[in-house]
């Protein structure tokens, strides 16, 4: 059975980094916020505020791999993204293949009626969401 430890997942972008929150037990995630980030390094008040707020117990950072399996250059951003989660929050992240979770969330918003863009938040947050339950589904396997 699955642990009831809280949870928070991000889709780490250079430019922007969806996150989600949720609870390990339940195994489903609730987007919460899409944070601007420059190269990768987002606004750390506002992380730190989420932090606050939800108290997770552990971070999922999404790993951009290729199809393939092999990594991409942005892989090296989202790992350092995760040390910099461990070594404020003093926490552990957990790295999270992500691959086909933007491209999921973006059919999502299209079977929606909605045309997704670079304004369209709701895709950053849905692929944390999604990062956050595939996790949660590999790790009760």
């Amino acid at each position: 059975m699955p642990e009831s430890r809280s949870l928070m997942a991000f889709d780490f972008g250079e430019k922007w980094i969806g996150v989600a929150v949720g609870q390990e037990m339940l195994g489903h995630g609730s987007g919460k916020a899409r944070l601007k980030a420059r190269d990768g390094i987002p606004d750390w008040n506002q992380v730190a505020e989420l932090v606050e707020t939800w108290q997770p117990d552990l971070f999922l950072v999404g790993l951009p791999l290729n199809m393939d399996g092999t990594e991409t250059w942005l892989c090296h951003l989202a790992r350092k993204f995760a040390r910099r989660l461990e070594g404020r929050y003093h926490r552990p992240a957990t790295m999270v293949d992500e691959r086909l979770t933007t491209h999921e969330a973006k059919q999502e918003s299209l079977a929606q009626g909605r045309v997704p863009d670079h304004a369209d938040e709701g895709v950053d947050r849905r692929a944390a969401e999604l990062i956050l339950e595939t996790w949660c589904a590999s790790a009760s396997d």
